[in-house]
């Protein structure tokens, strides 16, 4: 094939291409041959605005674009961090993406400055959570020696 030959064969794949997307769904992507909606791939919008809202005064407003470019700039930091993460989880052969993977996922694509203060939350987090089990173990319900409430193991 000569260059005009290329180019031209190039040229028709972008006109198909936009012609598909111009007749579809705008917010229908290939993904690996699975379409996904705009809703599966970006965190809800209606969140990242309670949050953006925070540091705005009271009359102050945030620009439709903006709100979607920051909806668009967080959900693909998220997929950047969570796929590290899951490649982590998976070369351990662990279906469980833990804490602690994210963690090293922080520290591997170099956001270095993130590490400590997370590790000290999910340190935080996790105490929490098991004084809140202990809450529950000491309420006075009977419970056998592995933990579990006796109305557990009746129930069995």
């Amino acid at each position: 094939m000569s260059n005009s030959e290329d180019s031209q064969q190039y040229l028709n794949d972008m006109l198909v291409k936009e012609e598909d997307e111009a007749s579809g769904d705008e917010s229908d992507k290939q993904d690996g041959g699975i379409m996904l909606r705009e809703q599966d791939r970006f965190l809800p919008i209606c969140n990242i605005i309670k949050i953006m809202k925070v540091p705005v005064p009271q009359n102050g407003k945030i620009a439709k674009d903006a709100r979607e470019c920051i909806q668009e700039c967080v959900s693909e930091f998220i997929s950047f961090i969570s796929s590290e993460a899951i490649e982590r989880s998976v070369a351990e052969n662990r279906k469980t993406v833990n804490g602690d993977d994210l963690l090293v996922a922080f520290s591997n694509l170099g956001f270095d400055n993130y590490v400590e203060p997370l590790s000290i939350y999910l340190q935080k987090y996790r105490d929490s959570n098991k004084s809140d089990r202990n809450l529950f173990l000491d309420a006075g319900y009977p419970h056998n020696e592995d933990g579990s409430s006796a109305n557990e193991a009746g129930k069995q």
